[in-house]
């Protein structure tokens, strides 16, 4: 998915400013990104980067001193997001652009500038409009179609992006709501470490990830572990906090997560026992120091966690749900999800578990096209088809045709979910349980789109697409049918035209800029 949505991205740029670059050459953008995970992984087999106290200290004052969510300020259920966008490493409205994600990311978190080109481009693809997304709810006053739908923002993205099982977000199906913190949980959290010397790193998130899948079994008829969440977003959730939210020091340059800091990044404030969360209001606490440089999570750091806490808990990678009722979790086989190509065992094994996370991210992208549009669009199958390789180059992966979803349709989790991230009402809803002492502050936002762009239009695009992809057209030329007449189906209001235009102009401004980063 990363490698469809650079090229994409790339090559829809350059037709729009009116250069011919090829495909093959807008892909060495990507190989460079992705050749900085293994140069940076290679580097850290080395003792930890001595701590810099000038390169690491995080401003949290003047420019990006901490300004709480107004009224028409998008926030949702990532902390550190929120944390960002308060801090204005992000656009504070909470609206911000592929770029601008991979140097929030980056420059505060120390972030890996792969793994945050990945999970930045999967968003816009998943829960924005390609070019930008919010990270709350969807941007409202312009339609913002992008290719694979209408755009929904990260607190409509569940099983897309976010899902079940978080560390400190309700399972949505029970509270009918994802982004906001769940006292109890917090709690629960909070007690995995003595107060005097509390550091909440992997060696208790591990274990505690295993006791809230065990409650989501317990509780939610309707949960849902899907394949993408299993490999990618579900472990990244607590492996996260402690690589992202740790102090660094010089006694501790791996970094200490003590209980102020993480109560600063969930935006909790209060005593054990009696804690209060405020929505929105996530901060970046004074005097907090980063990753060091050369030291980034990177996309191989990642699955080095990954594939430790499988080890464990070899569950971790096996996706499945609840049939309906609490305490029937039918787990599907991930030989029987890959047809054979992979199971619990292999995955662990050579590259697999990089492979299966770039697979899984094509196989996710597919599915939310499906679902949203009601079929795939033949290019974008095309391109995904001839470019994935990119994604790891360098590897020996097995060819994965695709995942089996009939498997999953007997669970409600996944077959009953609308393509904008809800259920259909029940009867009785457990909504409201956990947040007696919330206090929310942010409401959806009214979107507003760069004030420039180029006199272009998005069927520009379209053409664009169709047309570099003519080789992997059917010979009755079947797809072009479907693909015209999803484009013909497009709005030509004055809006429409204008959000067209600003597409185009983002479009060009994130080309130059990825080509900056690479």
């Amino acid at each position: 998915m990363i490698s469809l949505t650079i090229l994409l991205v790339l090559a829809a740029a350059d037709q729009l400013a009116g250069h011919q670059i090829s495909t093959e050459e807008n892909s060495q953008v990507l190989h460079r990104l992705l050749r900085q995970a293994a140069d940076s992984r290679a580097k850290r087999q080395s003792p930890y980067i001595p701590f810099d106290k000038d390169m690491q200290r995080v401003q949290t004052d003047g420019p990006h001193k901490f300004v709480a969510p107004g009224p028409g300020d998008q926030r949702g259920p990532c902390p550190g997001l929120n944390a960002l966008a308060n801090h204005n490493y992000i656009p504070h409205n909470g609206i911000a652009t592929v770029d601008q994600f991979i140097a929030g990311t980056y420059s505060v978190f120390g972030m890996g500038v792969d793994l945050a080109v990945l999970l930045a481009i999967y968003g816009a693809a998943c829960c924005g409009n390609l070019v930008s997304w919010s990270i709350g709810g969807a941007p409202r006053g312009l339609s913002a179609l992008g290719l694979l739908g209408q755009s929904q923002g990260l607190s409509h993205s569940h099983n897309k992006y976010e899902g079940d099982n978080s560390p400190t977000r309700g399972d949505l199906y029970l509270y009918k709501n994802a982004d906001d913190l769940q006292i109890n949980q917090f709690q629960q959290l909070i007690d995995l470490a003595n107060a005097t010397n509390a550091n909440y790193d992997l060696s208790k998130l591990t274990p505690f990830r295993a006791q809230r899948i065990a409650d989501s079994i317990a509780t939610n008829p309707y949960y849902f572990y899907a394949p993408f969440i299993s490999a990618v977003a579900g472990p990244a959730s607590y492996t996260f906090i402690y690589r992202f939210m740790a102090n660094r020091t010089a006694e501790h340059p791996e970094g200490i997560l003590n209980r102020r800091v993480l109560m600063s990044f969930y935006a909790v404030s209060g005593t054990s026992g009696n804690f209060t969360y405020r929505r929105g209001w996530e901060r970046i606490p004074d005097n907090w120091y980063r990753r060091a440089i050369g030291d980034e999570y990177t996309i191989p750091f990642y699955l080095a966690d990954v594939a430790a806490a499988a080890s464990q808990y070899p569950q971790f990678l096996s996706a499945g749900g609840n049939t309906g009722r609490v305490n029937t979790f039918t787990g599907i086989d991930v030989g029987n999800l890959t047809n054979g190509l992979y199971n619990l065992q292999t995955l662990l094994e050579g590259d697999n578990l990089l492979c299966y996370l770039f697979q899984t991210l094509e196989v996710a992208a597919l599915d939310v096209a499906k679902r949203v549009v009601g079929f795939v669009v033949a290019p974008v199958r095309a391109l995904i088809r001839r470019v994935v390789g990119y994604g790891t180059e360098g590897r020996t992966c097995p060819q994965l045709d695709g995942l089996y979803p009939s498997l999953l349709s007997s669970l409600p989790g996944y077959s009953q979910l609308r393509p904008d991230g809800s259920y259909p009402p029940r009867s009785q809803v457990v909504g409201g349980k956990g947040l007696e002492n919330v206090t929310r502050s942010a409401v959806p936002v009214k979107y507003e789109p760069p004030s420039q762009g180029l006199e272009r239009t998005t069927s520009q695009l379209w053409e664009f697409i169709q047309g570099s992809t003519k080789g992997a057209a059917k010979a009755d030329g079947s797809w072009r049918d479907s693909f015209d007449e999803q484009r013909r189906k497009m709005p030509n209001n004055a809006k429409t035209l204008q959000l067209k235009r600003s597409r185009c102009q983002e479009l060009k401004r994130i080309r130059n800029n990825l080509l900056r980063i690479a």
